[in-house]
Parts: structure tokens; C-alpha cells; sequence
């Protein structure tokens, strides 16, 4: 608010009235929380900007492991100041991917359990570590080769995306279109294995 008066600010922890202002920060202080509650060392600080629906800048901070994973538009990714790049894996049978399920799960049927079924068996690995950006974060830096979630909100992604698109991979939603922070569901890879995730999510094969 000090070094920005009059841009508007999205968060999950804090109300804030929308002003209309082309500029929006989203910011989750906190992703994570249920690691962080029950002592899970697995959690981080989400900040994003946006002008209009375009994504421009964005930075996710793993405070306990002190990385901090950056992209600008048209600028890269980069991780503690040094270049990153999605991974080179080209088959689902040799990546690991990460997921997650949402709050609901046990009163919607919209829960990804489904997917998650289909995938577990057809991959190297799957993980679920609790925390959307610092999955996103992975995938930009090649350390997981895809992601994919439903029901996330702005300040669990926005950034996320951003960092996998300028590290060079893909995002989508579900059936393989183009998507925006307010998405209700996101697929992101390192562009090689995309198709074929995509196949298996929507139980093509």
C-alpha cells in the first residue's frame, strides 16, 4: 500500500476492497497451512501481479529452505537469481508428478480421487506434498516433470504459472485449453508429457 497506492490487492488471509485498478497483487502468505499447523516443513510465501488477466511478475519464497523461485513476463524463471527450465522427461513412465485434492473431498464427487487413480499407476512417482505453489515451483525447475489440481484458487496458482510458462512448459486446464489465474483447474508440465497427461486425466486410455 506504501510503495503502491491505488493498485488493488487479492488475498486468502485478509478482505480487501477491489478499487478497480488494472494493477491486482495476489498473495498468499501462507501455502501450506495444514503443514504448517501440524509441523510439516513444507510451505511458502506467494506473491503475484497481474495487469488486467496478463500475469507479469511473481515470486514464491520457501522460507525454511531459502529458495525463492521468480519470474517476469517475457523475462524466464529463475531460482535464487539463476536461470531454471522445465525438465526433459518425455514419457509419463519416466516423471513424477505431483497433485492435490480439495477440502471437500469427502462430501463432492468433483475430487479428484478419479484422476488420481488413473495416473498413480501409470507414472514413476506422485506426489502430494501440500502445497500448490511450491509444486508449480517444481515443475518450473525441473525437479517434478507435471502438475495437475482442481478448486485452486488465484493466490494458490497465479504465480505458479507463470513461473512454469517462462521456465518453458505448458498450462492448461483439464481438457487442454488456455487458462487464467481464476481457473478451476490446472494442468502444468514441462510441455512433453502434456498430451499424455491430459489423455489419462479425462480416462482416454
Amino acid at each position: 500500500s506504501r510503495e503502491f497506492p491505488g493498485h488493488d490487492v487479492l488475498t486468502e488471509e485478509t478482505l480487501t476492497e477491489r478499487t478497480g485498478s488494472r494493477w491486482l497483487w495476489v498473495i498468499d502468505p501462507l501455502d501450506g497451512t495444514v503443514n504448517f499447523a501440524h509441523g510439516i516443513p513444507h510451505f511458502a510465501i506467494s506473491i503475484a501481479l497481474s495487469e488486467g488477466e496478463t500475469l507479469i511478475a511473481g515470486m514464491i519464497y520457501d522460507p525454511l529452505r531459502k529458495e525463492s523461485f521468480s519470474a517476469t513476463r517475457k523475462g524466464g524463471s529463475y531460482i535464487n537469481g539463476k536461470s531454471m527450465h522445465v525438465s526433459t522427461s518425455e514419457t509419463l513412465r519416466a516423471s513424477v508428478i505431483a497433485t492435490g485434492f480439495p477440502y471437500d473431498r469427502a462430501t463432492s464427487p468433483d475430487n479428484n480421487v478419479t484422476e488420481f487413480q488413473r495416473v498413480v499407476t501409470r507414472v514413476q512417482g506422485i506426489r502430494r506434498a501440500g502445497a500448490a505453489s511450491l509444486d508449480l515451483a517444481y515443475v518450473a525447475s525441473g525437479r517434478l516433470d507435471g502438475f495437475w489440481e482442481l478448486k485452486l484458487k488465484p493466490w494458490d496458482q497465479a504465480t505458479g504459472m507463470l513461473l512454469v510458462e517462462e521456465a518453458g512448459g505448458r498450462i492448461s486446464d483439464r481438457k487442454g485449453q488456455p487458462v487464467t489465474m481464476l481457473a478451476q483447474s490446472v494442468v502444468a508440465t514441462n510441455g512433453l508429457i502434456h498430451e499424455e497427461l491430459l489423455t489419462v486425466l479425462n480416462g482416454e486410455r
